[in-house]
């Protein structure tokens, strides 16, 4: 079948793990022969490696925009492989802005939707929170121009990641008739906690109650779905995310200096991935194993707050801040790493421990994360015990036995976690979710 994929990141641009799910996805579901039309948005210029070819699409106009927008043209689509093209369309819209970031980048006046059955209605609102003053306005016009780019492709399903996509999946819907599947890899309760953006909860409900069917990556997400936006659990089925692979290749960890030990913190410093935790189980940790290092790698708002409080701790010199790191850098970080910790406080899924795993790297885990439903050779915490995370630490650095024991046994365990798998399930939901529009005259 033909599919019509919605999000806004795919690698080698990625801004957390929702590129590579998608670039998971996008491979398993090209390897079982459908074919993907992938649309995201960018800022022209922005996409430009070997892997991606640029086709034509100047022509292209977007009849769906109103006066108060100017019509924002797709740069040329990009052809990945046969099965597999790349819509780019010329966006600033990017994942995890701050307000400053975003306000900095080209944009147009602040928009909001009022949302009522298959209605949207075009409005003029206020600075959208934490998320930048524009970004629903770019939410919107990058749903406008997908709904117009569907007057113009055929496609047998939709698919939209996340709810920047969701105006984009409602808009193609409308227009092409056909079945919407939204994917939920984050909510804006496991982003932000209690400081949630109410425009960004208004539209995931409006998204989740106009799907045709919706994919959850964990049942922790699935659950959260159905009990916070009252979603029937029936009209919800859950996906776990894989490793790709070229991930589950065994990959042994460099040896670097015996006498120091490297533990290992990958995202974004933000709320949710639970960074604070992080630091202060590092110093417990060191008061009783003094050699040892500790990285933290990743930006996000929380960035100062971490480095003052490794500052009062009396911690500098054992822990280091490395930044946003990506492709060979991050590849380098786990093979110089002796354990993996992901003390995230709410986590729909979670790739990166089982990218830890893929470089023989022991992981620690927080119980409230999709990932510890997955896999069982890893110790699993709570976020917020950080006595428990630093006794699990020292006991992994001071017993090798018991970590080459989770070395061997989750390299087993991740062989078997793989994206056709996870494919092969997407494409039963797309069946399904067909079937029944067929069924009911659609």
């Amino acid at each position: 079948m033909r599919i019509l994929m919605l999000g806004w990141e795919f690698p080698p641009y990625i801004s957390g793990g929702l590129g590579t799910a998608c670039q998971g996805i996008t491979d398993g579901l090209t390897q079982l022969g459908h074919e993907i039309i992938f649309v995201l948005p960018k800022v022209l210029g922005a996409i430009n490696t070997a892997r991606l070819q640029l086709l034509s699409a100047a022509d292209f106009s977007c009849p769906l925009y109103t006066e108060e927008l100017e019509p924002v043209l797709p740069s040329k689509p990009q052809t990945i492989a046969a099965e597999l093209k790349l819509l780019p369309i010329d966006s600033p819209l990017q994942p995890y802005f701050s307000s400053a970031q975003y306000s900095s980048r080209p944009h147009i006046d602040g928009l909001a939707t009022a949302m009522d059955g298959d209605q949207l209605e075009y409005v003029a609102s206020p600075q959208a929170g934490d998320y930048g003053q524009n970004l629903v306005a770019e939410v919107i016009r990058y749903g406008m121009a997908v709904g117009s780019l569907a007057m113009t492709h055929s496609f047998d399903i939709i698919h939209a990641h996340d709810w920047m996509s969701v105006f984009a999946g409602v808009n193609a819907r409308l227009v092409s008739g056909k079945p919407l599947i939204l994917h939920i890899h984050s909510l804006e309760i496991d982003r932000s906690g209690a400081n949630v953006n109410g425009e960004i909860l208004e539209i995931e409900s409006y998204g989740l109650k106009q799907a045709d069917h919706i994919i959850a990556v964990s049942h922790y997400t699935k659950s959260r779905i159905v009990n916070f936006y009252g979603i029937a659990p029936e009209r919800i089925t859950v996906v776990h995310n894989a490793v790709s692979q070229q991930e589950a290749r065994r990959q042994r960890a460099t040896v670097g200096d015996k006498n120091i030990k490297t533990v290992f913190f990958l995202g974004r410093i933000t709320f949710q991935k639970g960074p604070d935790y992080f630091v202060e189980a590092a110093a417990r940790v060191l008061q009783i194993m003094p050699n040892v290092r500790f990285i933290m790698a990743g930006t996000g708002d929380m960035t100062r707050q971490m480095v003052e409080r490794v500052a009062e701790l009396g911690i500098g010199a054992n822990f280091h801040f490395t930044g946003f790191l990506k492709g060979k850098e991050v590849e380098n970080a786990y093979a110089m790493s002796d354990l993996y910790v992901m003390p995230s406080v709410s986590e729909p899924f979670g790739i990166s421990p089982l990218e830890a795993m893929s470089y023989d790297v022991p992981v620690i885990i927080s119980k409230q994360s999709g990932v510890s439903e997955l896999i069982k050779h890893a110790l699993k915490v709570d976020f917020w015990n950080v006595d428990e995370i630093a006794d699990r630490i020292v006991a992994l650095l001071k017993h090798p036995v018991l970590a080459d024991e989770l070395k061997d046994r989750g390299w087993e365990e991740i062989k078997k976690i793989r994206w056709d798998k996870a494919a092969e399930k997407i494409a039963e939901v797309y069946g399904r979710a067909i079937l029944e529009k067929r069924e009911a005259g659609g």
